[in-house]
């Protein structure tokens, strides 16, 4: 089939090398000039099946509340009105009595999406920064630690082997932590890499395989007649050269991040996401001290909702926080600030003289998990929503979305 993919990001890359796979015809359309520009750009590195617990809890809430009006909380809440922010936090409580089924379910799909992310990595030798030491979460108190015991046994149950290590484990485990833990938990399978130079790559692979990228170029409608999808574009539309063309595909599938309920509208369908921004600091270590001092084993400190990676030899992601305030991605220095006096405070031998802050949209759905469906529409699929778990989740997200549009083709759905 002759199938458009909208969005260059983790997801819509990840369908589109699962796609050109199975032997299907693919273009790929962006606003960005290249790919994995947005989300899938700086983001916090883990491939975390251990992270896997969705938000869905009243103690969220209740934490939400407290954390209103501190302006260096983890969760920030602009409270201006708007319909889409409430009618999401409306869905998001609705969906509470399914937190322990969507937890355990998000567990098992991030255990799947690991085998075919490391194949696809494999089979087109992509250099991304992988690393295979496993994730750690430290707990600085009992309360903390005791909560954790119960998310445990949901994702030992799931199938994820995670064990609960001492202060001791801990410090053993990655040495530069060297400060007292109540306890952690450590999950040796979990592993870390750069988003944006494994998508870049998968980008270029899939080109040189036959993919047709089209950037720089806004979907501004979608039309289904006759067995056919029209996506009428923008290309370039902020420049001299701008023009419209109409392209038609046998399928679209709908990968737009953020921009995923603005596209589904087009179609006739509510695809409910919202943007909840997170930052990032990537801190350079650009001398041997800084590099010594920098853990190499990707963390998690629970109390601060912050976590780490180690990129290479001389970078460190630190990346946290989650702010509700629609499409705005400003850096805020307020926000930023937590991230750097973090770092500084726990690993006082790394220079963060030089640290590159960064802002994205998570693409995230009420009930914290993706959607993988049809539309009203025929012709229109989507692949969507995966929030703060984009890199954990799409490799396995991006075969069950090629494998959906395939059964339309016999007929098996419309």
């Amino acid at each position: 089939m002759k199938i458009a993919i909208i969005g260059s990001g983790i997801t819509g890359v990840t369908t589109a090398d699962a796609l050109l796979t199975r032997g299907h015809s693919v273009t790929v359309i962006d606003r960005q000039p290249y790919a994995a520009m947005e989300t899938s750009y700086a983001n916090g590195g883990q491939l975390s099946a251990s992270n896997a617990e969705v938000w869905n809890s009243w103690e969220t809430v209740a934490k939400g509340m407290k954390w209103m009006f501190k302006q260096n909380a983890p969760l920030l809440m602009n409270l201006r009105p708007s319909w889409h922010k409430y009618s999401w936090l409306g869905e998001f409580v609705a969906a509470i009595p399914k937190y322990r089924d969507n937890t355990a379910a998000t567990v098992r799909l991030a255990l799947e999406a690991r085998v075919h992310l490391f194949d696809i990595a494999e089979r087109e030798k992509i250099d991304f920064n992988l690393e295979k030491r496993g994730i750690l979460h430290f707990y600085h108190d009992a309360a903390g630690f005791s909560r954790a015991e119960q998310v445990n046994k949901i994702l030992n149950e799931s199938g994820l082997e995670r064990r609960a290590v001492t202060n001791e484990e801990i410090q053993h485990i990655e040495p530069t932590l060297k400060r007292d833990f109540h306890g952690g938990f450590y999950t040796p399978s979990d592993a870390t890499g750069d988003i944006h130079k494994f998508t870049s790559g998968l980008a270029h692979s899939c080109q040189r395989r036959g993919a047709t990228f089209i950037n720089q170029a806004a979907v501004t409608d979608l039309q289904s007649r006759a067995g056919k999808v029209t996506a009428i574009l923008a290309v370039q539309p902020d420049s001299e050269i701008g023009r419209v063309e109409n392209l038609e595909f046998d399928r679209v599938i709908v990968c737009a991040g953020v921009g995923s309920r603005q596209i589904a509208r087009m179609a006739g369908d509510r695809v409910n996401v919202y943007p909840v921004k997170g930052y990032s600091i990537t801190v350079c270590l650009d001398d041997a001290q800084s590099q010594e001092s920098a853990p190499q084993v990707s963390l998690l400190d629970d109390a601060a909702k912050i976590v780490t990676s180690r990129l290479g030899a001389d970078r460190f992601r630190v990346a946290g926080t989650a702010e509700f305030n629609g499409f705005n991605l400003d850096i805020r220095s307020d926000r930023v600030k937590p991230l750097v006096d973090w770092s500084r405070r726990l690993f006082p031998g790394m220079s963060t003289r030089r640290v590159i802050p960064w802002a994205g949209l998570r693409p995230m759905l009420p009930d914290m998990m993706p959607t993988v469906r049809k539309s009203r529409t025929p012709g229109i699929f989507y692949n969507t929503g995966h929030g703060h778990l984009g890199w954990t989740l799409s490799a396995a997200t991006a075969q069950m979305a090629s494998t959906l549009v395939e059964e339309s083709a016999r007929g098996n759905s419309c």
